[in-house]
Order: C-alpha cells, then structure tokens, then sequence
C-alpha cells in the first residue's frame, strides 16, 4: 500500500504568464491540506513571456518553490521530464500550467494511489473547442486500438506516480505524447494504474501548443516508434 509521507507538485511553463499566481496559490493551499512535506517543481520551457522569471520573485518568499529553466523551447514532454528529474520525495503530482486541470483533485487521487502505482485522470466531460475534442477522441481511440489499452482519456495533463516509476519506466518522448507514454509503459511494465475522473474549464487566455502541427506530427513519429517497440518487437520499456 502506498502512503507517502512526501509529495513533489510538477508544473511546466510556456504560454502561461496569466495563471502562474492562481497555480502557485493553488497548490500551495491544497499541498498544505494533505499535511505531507512537499515542493513544488516548475519548470520554464523557454518560455516567451519570461513565465519563469514570474514565478521566482514568487520562489523568493515561499523555500518550498524551485524553478527550472529551459534556454530554449524544447517541448512539454521535455519540461515534465525535467520536473520529475528535479523532483526528491515520495510521490510526483504532474498538472499542466494553464490552470485547465484543478490541483484541488489531489487529495482524490492520492485516495487511489494508495493500492497503486500510477493514477492517471478522464475528464468527465471535455469543455474545449470542437476541434480539439474531435482531435482528442480520434487520438484516444487509435492508442486503445495499437496498444490493446482500454485508458477513458489518456491525453489529460494530470497524474501522480510513485517515485520509483521515475527510474523504471523510462519516457523517450519530448511531445504532448508524454503522458499517454508514460501510461502505456507503465501498463506493459505491469504497474498498477487506477484512473480518477476530473472536471475540466477550457484554457480561456492564449491558445496552447498541443494541437500544432508540429505536435501532431512529432506526436505520430512517437506513437509508431512505441508500437513498434512495444508491439512488435515485444520489448518492454526498460
């Protein structure tokens, strides 16, 4: 059974200078809540806006705060990746910066990491745009149909692992595809994964990156090589 007496909080920072402050204060209230030692790990993906400079003069008042920088834009996968490597207690809570996912659904999902591995989330209910929501059910369908998972929504930017997943299931991706990768190798690794349903408010300031095209076809180079490891040539992601 997994009780951890410490959490590290993960966030990544591109176009998100509007909801640093509401992220911030969030997660420090609900961290506080769960009266477990804890961090909170940011990190800036060279971000434009100078997201990460925000977030220091935050930093400089609050010891429980450490940002990370990127000098340049090298992907949310990249800058999750550099969160968890920067990250030192028990379990890793991941949310996205943008303040679409609510850091208050924690203390749920530590409620299911107590007999699991991994708990990753669904939106009950998916309040972006129609394209991104058509984008969303097309990509989860084809991950159910390679990969042989039944995940409800594998795409969601909010999730808490065990600290020993950070050394045993290596992610190679440096693309939105980080999350769905993550679950994917920790099923075929045969980790426990429970999954927990979330609300959802549609980013409402700036436009993401996830759906560029850039995303899109980075995202689909990664999802063949997976298939390819995973599936056909049957290695496991160690």
């Amino acid at each position: 059974m997994n009780n951890p007496k410490s959490i590290s909080l993960v966030f990544p920072l591109y176009k998100d200078k509007s909801t640093i402050k509401i992220m911030i204060f969030k997660s420090l209230r609900i961290l506080k809540k769960t009266k477990k030692k804890f961090e909170i790990v940011i990190v800036d993906d060279g971000c434009p806006q100078n997201s990460g400079k925000i977030a220091q003069l935050y930093a400089k008042n609050y010891s429980k705060i450490r940002v990370f920088f990127h000098k340049k834009n090298r992907g949310y996968g990249a800058a999750i990746k550099t969160g968890i490597k920067k990250s030192k207690y028990d379990c890793i809570f991941l949310i996205d910066g943008d303040n679409e996912y609510n850091v208050n659904d924690l203390p749920r999902m530590l409620k299911a990491f107590k007999n699991n591995d991994l708990v990753v989330t669904y939106r009950y209910k998916n309040k972006n745009n129609l394209n991104r929501i058509i984008i969303s059910l097309v990509y989860n369908k084809i991950l159910r149909f390679l990969f042989n998972t039944n995940f409800k929504d594998i795409s969601v930017g909010s999730r808490l692992l065990s600290k020993k997943l950070k050394n045993k299931v290596i992610i190679k991706s440096d693309s939105p595809f980080f999350n769905a990768e993550l679950a994917i190798k920790s099923k075929y690794s045969g980790y426990k994964i429970a999954e927990v349903g979330v609300q959802h408010r549609p980013r409402v300031i700036g436009n993401g990156s996830v759906v560029s095209i850039k995303n899109i076809f980075l995202m689909i180079k990664e999802i063949i090589v997976l298939f390819i490891q995973l599936c056909l040539k049957k290695k496991l992601p160690h």
